[in-house]
């Protein structure tokens, strides 16, 4: 009686192991999951603050441009230099750059 008894303890005690073992694996793999994932966040995280800085950046850009074409005179220059836009009676001469 014993022995069977002995052999009991020895089966419980084998399906608890496995059961903790089970539970320690099953929680591990969920914590090292989780550290994959929360890096993964971290660095997409900081791609996308370059990638908002950039855009701060362009924005800044842009909303200085706007300021720059409220104003008539510059628009007038802007539109000689680029377009070769001319006033009445004006005649343009272009210059070919020496640096090609």
């Amino acid at each position: 009686m014993a022995k069977k008894r002995s052999k009991k303890v020895k089966i419980r005690m084998f399906f608890l192991i496995a059961l903790f073992t089970s539970i320690i694996g099953y929680l591990s793999y969920n914590f090292f999951s989780n550290i994959s994932k929360i890096m993964e966040i971290k660095r997409e995280k900081s791609e996308l603050n370059v990638k908002l800085a950039d855009l701060k950046d362009e924005e800044n850009t842009l909303n200085t441009d706007i300021k720059k074409l409220k104003d008539p005179d510059y628009v007038a220059r802007y539109a000689r230099e680029k377009y070769m836009y001319s006033k009445d009676g004006e005649l343009i001469i272009r210059i070919p750059d020496d640096d090609n």
